[in-house]
């Protein structure tokens, strides 16, 4: 660092003698020319060795070279090592000019990754790639993404998927249900009764009871199966709840209730994992004070999960897609767009979560 600064003053000062020459006549300059020729050839002459040149008069040399014959006015060294100087000097610039690596994304893309960070403490590198692609048409890699954001502690291993296969092939006509529990500001239990859909993973009915049965479960899975939805196959696990009069109605309906083993909740992997992202994004965060209340957050909730985050599982693709992007908002490049438009948010849950969209800049 200090070798480049005394090269930058050295320069700098070079510059500022050869201005002032510039006002100075020819035959003076020629005459102070002859004056130093002959003066240094007293020392070439007495065969005087001058000191080991430093790297600061090396570029200078090199620089001033190209203004002037130089082959005749070299003494210090030999015409090879001024050319050996000049290719080292060459191989540094294309060095620096063609450094490895992409280079970086537009510093508002940058902010915008840290604020999508900051804002949403739950999103992961994959979850802001995606929100970025489909929702503003930015495209930016995981692991660009991953080197704006503060490192996050290692999360648990998700494991192996053993019904993965069959569920990816037979997701067309799949609908899965499970209960969780939330407790209120009160420490009351209330139960949620929660039914996705396998083949787009949209969640098809919520609803929050304080004490559920056999019947008031039945009655859920009607109101689901009665949109006109065509489905073949229900799953769940074997909790007393789902009584055997239930899934004979359900049968009725036309849908063939599977049962999921004995503990093996990763049978029924998607319903169990939705389970945790109510958790993770809703109520983990929330605290309801009573059933209408509870009832009202997830619904915000739910209407923000089927249409807003991009779900992985979907190949970065959401349940309910917004419509496309208008080709007045397609950007130029990866990363560029029109000054016209601005990134807007709309907070969800009291800004737990946010929805980014395009909207006209303000004048």
């Amino acid at each position: 660092m200090g070798t480049a600064f005394s090269v930058l003053i050295s320069v700098i000062g070079d510059l500022l003698c050869w201005l002032g020459l510039s006002f100075r006549s020819t035959q003076s300059i020629e005459a102070e020319n002859l004056f130093l020729r002959r003066q240094l050839a007293m020392y070439v002459e007495r065969g005087i060795k001058p000191r080991r040149i430093d790297p600061v008069t090396r570029i200078q040399l090199a620089f001033l070279s190209r203004f002037c014959n130089w082959c005749d006015a070299l003494v210090a060294v030999r015409p090879e090592t001024m050319i050996r100087w000049h290719r080292a000097g060459w191989r540094l610039f294309w060095r620096l000019k063609s450094r490895p690596g992409r280079p970086p994304i537009p510093k508002q893309v940058q902010a915008l990754i840290r604020r999508m960070g900051t804002e949403n403490p739950t999103w992961g590198e994959e979850r802001i790639a995606n929100e970025l692609l489909l929702k503003l048409g930015v495209q930016v890699s995981p692991r660009t993404v991953r080197k704006y954001l503060s490192p996050r502690p290692p999360g648990r291993p998700r494991g192996d998927l053993r019904w993965s296969t069959f569920l990816r092939l037979h997701a067309q006509g799949i609908i899965a249900c499970d209960f969780l529990v939330a407790v209120t500001a009160t420490f009351r239990l209330l139960y949620v009764f929660v039914v996705i859909e396998h083949r787009s993973r949209r969640l098809v009915h919520c609803n929050v009871t304080t004490h559920p049965t056999a019947a008031w479960t039945l009655q859920q899975l009607r109101e689901t199966v009665g949109v006109g939805d065509q489905y073949q196959y229900l799953l769940h696990d074997r909790d007393s709840i789902f009584a055997e009069h239930l899934d004979e109605s359900v049968s009725r309906l036309g849908i063939k209730v599977l049962k999921s083993p004995p503990r093996c909740p990763k049978a029924n992997s998607i319903c169990e994992r939705v389970i945790g992202t109510v958790r993770r994004e809703c109520l983990d965060w929330l605290i309801p004070l009573s059933e209408s209340q509870l009832r009202s957050i997830l619904r915000s909730w739910i209407a923000h999960y089927n249409a807003g985050p991009p779900r992985m599982a979907l190949g970065s693709g959401i349940p309910d897609p917004p419509p496309a992007i208008s080709d007045l908002r397609k950007p130029c490049s990866r990363h560029r767009r029109e000054d016209s438009y601005a990134v807007r948010a709309t907070p969800v849950l009291g800004g737990l979560h946010h929805e980014y969209y395009f909207a006209p800049a303000a004048a």
